[in-house]
């Protein structure tokens, strides 16, 4: 399939057969991640893989809570991938003082997307969750505390198929050439 309808097939899926997701197409997931641009090459990342039930039962456990029951689904993916924030480079850490921008996020963000488009070509369904609590999160995985994680990546072969996108169109939110918005 070419780029624009593999974004077009890619969605936050949110629900998961019980099929056990083959390490070969994790670690090509893995790769096209390795491959994501990052400001000054800095490549703040690395990946945590949980294919372990039990594991993955523990860690899925503090995607959500009784108030904040929306990622409960997480507990249905076979296999969740925590991004964890590395400590960045002198000069990315430069440029989050001089810009009041953590560049870090952002290639963090890169690099999710890559795997979830990657996961998406595999015939595998992703969620990126940003809530969870971090916290527990390091202790389940021993993460030192200096690192922090960035998202947590839900995995698995769909059990249902995505709706019709309702994106803005592209007149919405397009302009050339303007002085102001």
């Amino acid at each position: 399939m070419d780029f624009l309808e593999l974004c077009e097939k890619r969605y936050s899926c949110r629900k998961y057969l019980e099929k056990k997701v083959e390490r070969e197409k994790i670690e090509r997931c893995l790769e096209a991640s390795r491959l994501a641009p990052s400001a000054v090459n800095a490549q703040p990342w690395s990946f945590i893989v949980i294919d372990d039930p039990e594991l993955k039962d523990r860690v899925a456990r503090e995607t959500f809570d009784k108030v904040a029951f929306f990622n409960k689904f997480s507990l249905s993916a076979p296999v969740l991938v925590v991004i964890v924030n590395e400590n960045p480079f002198m000069t990315s850490l430069l440029g989050r003082l001089f810009q009041g921008r953590d560049f870090s996020l952002f290639d963090t963000g890169i690099v999710a997307s890559h795997f979830c488009l990657k996961a998406t070509e595999e015939g595998l369904g992703t969620c990126i969750l940003g809530w969870f609590k971090e916290k527990n999160v390091k202790r389940i995985l021993k993460i030192p505390r200096k690192k922090s994680v960035s998202l947590i990546l839900t995995v698995g072969y769909p059990a249902d198929s995505p709706k019709k996108k309702k994106r803005k169109s592209i007149e919405k939110i397009r302009k050339y050439n303007v002085e102001s918005i």
